[in-house]
């Protein structure tokens, strides 16, 4: 039995789980989640919690057992408090700001990089070069903050570029001099 597979979701107040033609949708205050459901998987809501069980004992089926209960557990997540991935930028003359519907990236090239902000997603550029990326759906603020991240990665050499917050860089000793 998959340890994570077994555990039960707790489902929070305001948050409604529909299950129907092999898709289950999760309705919450801060929108709505939609996910197809492998055929191996059964989901079941009992009281306030929502279980994730397995018809046979297949690998794929063990498979998708976990997998399944960690999409729905970041479903519920999601729709009710939402997900968050900060990111700093270090470097002299490196800054972002966001205009419209767009992020605005100063980098070091002779021209500035836009990114245009997906649909759900929202982005809040600090006043100390951070910038938060925030949405409903963990996947998407995840891909948004590494393509964010791709457009100047952290050198290796002076430590410049977009890195994720906590994120070490180790810095590499440059030529010496004989």
């Amino acid at each position: 039995m998959s340890r994570i597979g077994k555990l039960p979701i707790d489902l929070p107040k305001g948050v409604s789980i529909e299950t129907s033609g092999g898709s289950v949708q999760v309705k919450g205050p801060k929108g709505s989640l939609s996910q197809s459901i492998p055929s191996h998987v059964d989901l079941k809501v009992e009281g306030d919690q929502l279980l994730v069980t397995r018809q046979s004992d297949m690998r794929q089926a063990r498979a998708n057992h976990g997998l399944m209960r960690a999409l729905c557990r970041n479903m519920v997540v999601g729709v009710s408090t939402g997900f968050e991935r900060k990111l700093e930028i270090v470097g002299v003359g490196y800054r972002a700001e966001v205009k419209g519907k767009n992020l605005v990236l100063n980098l070091g090239y002779s021209h500035p990089v836009e990114y245009a902000i997906p649909e759900g997603i929202a982005i809040a550029v600090g006043k100390d070069n951070s910038i938060v990326v925030s949405g409903i759906d963990k996947q998407r603020v995840g891909q948004v903050a590494a393509d964010i991240r791709s457009f100047r990665k952290p050198d290796s050499y002076k430590g410049k570029g977009i890195r994720f917050s906590g994120e070490y860089v180790r810095i590499k000793a440059g030529k010496s001099a004989k």
